[in-house]
């Protein structure tokens, strides 16, 4: 079997970071795999990069002009937002050709359209594609939140800002955009049937309340994680090698971008507040901008910056007591997965596929929605109350039996087989 993985980037993001992880756990279980990408990172052979990558990344910063304009030449949200408006043609490419089975992840930002994702649609050929967010199932946006509109018809979008104040020529024909892609997206899906694979149950229990999505299969494999490389470590050796205090108990927040409203950072800076003995703990920043929020926190910050090195990011995981993801909204985050293989206990909010992931008291703590005092009641648990021993067996039990690549390949093998029978 000749799988292809589609996705924006190689190694940029968490759906990249899936994507690349799933595409090496199907060929260690015997599938020839092979990735597209328009970024591509890596000397890997198994990841092509699209012949036109110059004409793709164009494509995203038209698409981004187009987004602009709606949100009336406001920055914010510019990124919450796609609408498959560019995109390349991959049909043609000779690994499309000789695949079994498309199998799409994140293609946003100028790697496909609409239109040619309906043009894969219509070679025949079966199509999978994971769900890293809820994008595939709404009009233009990747997290919902308390919108429910996507249930009957997306119109009226809280980020579709109208551009009547601007008296742009413009405006009649992007204003309003959440309806116009619902519509362009119906068309695309319209007669063809695709297997949607939602990375978490919460997430597949979404999208099968989506309007644009009745009728699609749609089922929930996890993300796999190579516990070869995630495992556990010496916590002292690892703050060594970082520069990091050997005395002090550290709590871990990770984000590719620190500042990035939905990942909560505000609640964990909330929390840190009610926390007993400030001095002898400490807040590990993972990610980009980092150096931004180092002030705000009331414990002593060690801001690490954005890391690409998976080595390094491994040593992170093992230097810290425990790891804290207070998202407003979120799949099945890569980063609580990696901090339990590495045996770290994981704190976050009961919001989306979190719950699935942290075991409440089991393999961490899972605080009420936007509560910062449950979460300051977690860290205190975790920290001074639990069995740090048994939380750890928890947390590399939980892995090896839900996130496994073995496990992961395995359910993402019959999947595609099911298009034979």
């Amino acid at each position: 079997m000749k799988v292809l993985i589609v996705n924006t980037s190689e190694r940029t993001g968490g759906a990249a970071v899936a994507a690349n992880r799933l595409m090496e756990a199907l060929i260690n279980n015997g599938v020839k795999a092979k990735m597209l990408v328009r970024d591509k990172l890596t000397d890997n052979p198994c990841v092509v990069e699209h012949p036109q990558q110059r004409r793709l990344r164009w494509a995203f910063l038209w698409e981004r002009l187009g987004i602009w304009l709606q949100l009336g030449l406001r920055r914010r949200h510019l990124f919450d937002i796609d609408t498959g408006s560019c995109g390349a043609d991959i049909t043609q490419l000779p690994e499309f050709q000789e695949a079994d089975v498309i199998h799409l992840h994140w293609v946003n930002q100028g790697m496909l359209s609409l239109k040619q994702i309906r043009r894969i649609l219509d070679s025949g050929k079966p199509v999978v594609w994971t769900m890293h967010d809820i994008w595939p199932a709404t009009a233009i946006c990747h997290l919902t939140l308390a919108c429910r509109q996507f249930e009957v018809k997306c119109q009226n979008c809280p980020l579709d800002t109208s551009l009547s104040t601007l008296h742009s020529p413009l405006s009649s024909l992007l204003s309003p955009l959440s309806s116009k892609i619902w519509h362009k997206k119906q068309q695309m899906l319209e007669g063809r049937g695709v297997t949607f694979v939602a990375c978490s149950e919460w997430l597949a229990g979404e999208a099968r309340k989506s309007a644009l999505l009745k009728g699609q299969r749609v089922i929930s494999i996890p993300n796999p994680i190579d516990t070869r490389v995630y495992k556990p470590g010496d916590r002292q050796t690892a703050r060594r090698a970082l520069g990091l205090p050997l005395d002090k108990k550290l709590i871990l927040f990770a984000s590719q971008r620190v500042t990035n409203e939905y990942k909560g950072m505000r609640y964990l800076m909330d929390a840190c507040k009610q926390l007993d003995d400030p001095g002898q703990l400490g807040v590990m920043i993972l990610g980009g901008h980092a150096e931004e929020v180092v002030g705000q926190l009331a414990l002593e910050a060690f801001p690490i910056g954005y890391v690409n090195d998976e080595q390094r990011i491994v040593q992170v995981y093992q230097a810290a007591d425990v790891f804290v993801l207070p998202s407003l909204s979120e799949n099945l985050p890569n980063t609580i997965m990696e901090a339990m293989a590495c045996g770290v206990p994981c704190i976050g909010f009961n919001v989306g596929g979190i719950p699935e992931e942290i075991q409440h008291k089991r393999t961490g703590y899972v605080a009420a929605y936007r509560d910062a005092a449950d979460l300051a009641r977690g860290l205190r648990w975790v920290l001074n109350e639990a069995d740090r021993e048994a939380l750890r067996r928890a947390c590399l039990q939980h892995v090896a039996a839900h996130y496994s690549e073995q496990q992961v390949a395995k359910r993402y093998i019959e999947a595609y087989e099911s298009f034979e029978s």
